[in-house]
């Protein structure tokens, strides 16, 4: 099985998405629009097995010092073997090479990073700036997903 995280390329846009939204479509995280994975496809990572993205992963920057990490989804056929963890290290990882000293996450699936090093957080604690995106979500203003923070360690 594959197990290489890679920047993902226009060619994977498509994929992200229906892996995304097959999740979101059993409420298990929000859906995203295929227009906005275009925009914002710098921000993802993948694993791939073969051709198909099997694993996908974003970091989105949202100011100096914070980014937001989203759209953790990982095939139902390939779970349970540390994809997830892949991603979510991936993340950190160019966190910390751009400087970033805080990542956060809004998620449905607290366990899972609580396990990746996140500290349950109250929404309220978030800068304002992170909720830019959240008035075109179908929940607002009723947020149900809970808010994980995560403080990079400078490594060298």
């Amino acid at each position: 099985m594959a197990k290489k995280v890679e920047k993902a390329t226009i060619r994977d846009a498509t994929q992200i998405h229906s892996l995304i939204n097959h999740f979101a479509n059993k409420g298990e995280m929000l859906p995203r629009p295929l227009s906005e994975i275009y925009e914002n496809i710098r921000d993802y990572f993948v694993i791939r097995q073969s051709e198909r993205v099997i694993a996908c992963a974003a970091l989105h920057v949202n100011w100096e010092d914070l980014a937001e990490i989203k759209s953790v989804a990982v095939s139902e056929d390939y779970q349970k073997f540390g994809l997830g963890d892949l991603m979510v290290d991936a993340c950190l990882k160019e966190a910390n090479e751009l400087g970033i000293k805080t990542v956060f996450c809004l998620t449905y699936a607290p366990d899972f990073f609580t396990k990746c090093g996140f500290i349950l957080a109250e929404k309220t604690e978030l800068p304002h700036k992170v909720w830019g995106e959240c008035y075109r979500c179908p929940k607002f203003p009723n947020c149900d997903e809970s808010a994980l923070i995560y403080k990079v360690r400078k490594k060298d």
